[in-house]
């Protein structure tokens, strides 16, 4: 729960203080025995008062907007189905909007979007004055998880057609709608987005980086350039061991670590503005055998009613590390 600078009650009282502080010195101000020296201190006193109205009238706004947006999500979160739900307490979808200061208004990129976990909550809480961009992987990298042309395809036909299957959710009071590949988003979305989102995004396009081809580093040039000065990028991705070797955890495993996911956007021109722990999960520490999908909600690897998959599932989602990077202003 997020806890405001002033209650809606005590804000109020306040600037009905202020206000009333205010029409008492204008009556004085325009007495005619005041002298100027008098007159001098009263028109300095009210510029001072009048400056503590602005912020408590600023206070009140933000604070409601700030209930208003919180009552908005868990509104929107009590709603998605049961099988949405079951995942809050991996995923911590509130606290995690939250905590990279997503809004209602805003215009977001989502990467990844996929079957819409999370889009399916952004669409309605950034709401008809805001903006969701499905930004997809470009279309050659399909191809490099070696599932065959056919799925490759379909892949890329997805991304195409993301705008539409978006649609088809028939979300009310819905983000407007757009889809753009990672690598090379339009010139004319230069400086124009408040937030890209990464959750466990980053793997593949660091896994398939290799020679002249750098999806990572390309990918973070774009996202760069499409936010606005002062724009966020929110990352929450599987952490790896440190103690884990840097070939295991250059994506492939699905795990990459958090300091070279750090300089990555550092050296893309960002600043890491804070870190959390809200997405961790200190019983992850896979072996080098192992990658993040032995864990649920795939469990791959295992069969069911075995020791291997109860293990896996006392375990649960994998550890995560949860960065809000900033494009300077």
């Amino acid at each position: 729960m997020l806890k405001s600078k002033y209650s809606l009650a005590g804000a109020s009282a306040a600037l009905a203080l202020v206000l009333g502080g205010c029409t008492a010195l204008d009556n004085y101000a325009g007495a005619d025995d005041a002298t100027s020296e008098e007159v001098e201190t009263v028109v300095v006193e009210e510029t001072t008062v009048t400056e503590t109205v602005e912020e408590v009238v600023q206070d009140v706004v933000d604070e409601v907007a700030e209930v208003t947006a919180e009552a908005k999500l868990a509104a929107i979160l009590e709603a998605q189905p049961d099988e949405v739900k079951a995942r809050y307490g991996a995923r911590n979808p509130a606290e995690t909007l939250a905590f990279f200061g997503i809004e209602p208004g805003m215009k977001v990129a989502e990467a990844l979007p996929g079957g819409g976990w999370y889009s399916k909550i952004l669409l309605p809480y950034l709401g008809e004055e805001g903006a969701l961009v499905g930004a997809h992987y470009p279309d050659a990298l399909w191809s490099l998880f070696g599932f065959g042309d056919e799925w490759a395809a379909t892949r890329v036909e997805g991304t195409a057609n993301w705008p539409n299957q978006a649609a088809e959710w028939g979300i009310e009071g819905s983000a407007k709608v757009k889809s753009f590949q990672l690598t090379k988003m339009p010139e004319e979305a230069s400086g124009k987005l408040d937030a890209v989102l990464f959750i466990r995004a980053l793997h593949n396009l660091n896994r398939f980086s290799a020679g002249d081809t750098d999806y990572m580093g390309d990918t973070l040039a774009e996202t760069y350039r499409v936010l606005k000065p002062g724009g966020i990028v929110g990352v929450v991705q599987h952490r790896a061991p440190d103690e884990n070797s840097d070939a295991w955890a250059d994506g492939s495993n699905g795990y990459l670590k958090e300091a070279a996911v750090i300089a990555a956007f550092e050296a893309a021109g960002f600043e890491l503005a804070d870190s959390s722990d809200l997405n961790a999960n200190p019983a992850d520490v896979p072996t080098e055998e192992e990658f993040v999908w032995r864990l649920p909600p795939v469990l791959v690897g295992t069969e069911e009613d075995t020791p291997e998959r109860a293990a896996y599932e006392a375990v649960g989602e994998s550890n995560r590390m949860t960065l809000k990077f900033r494009k300077p202003a």
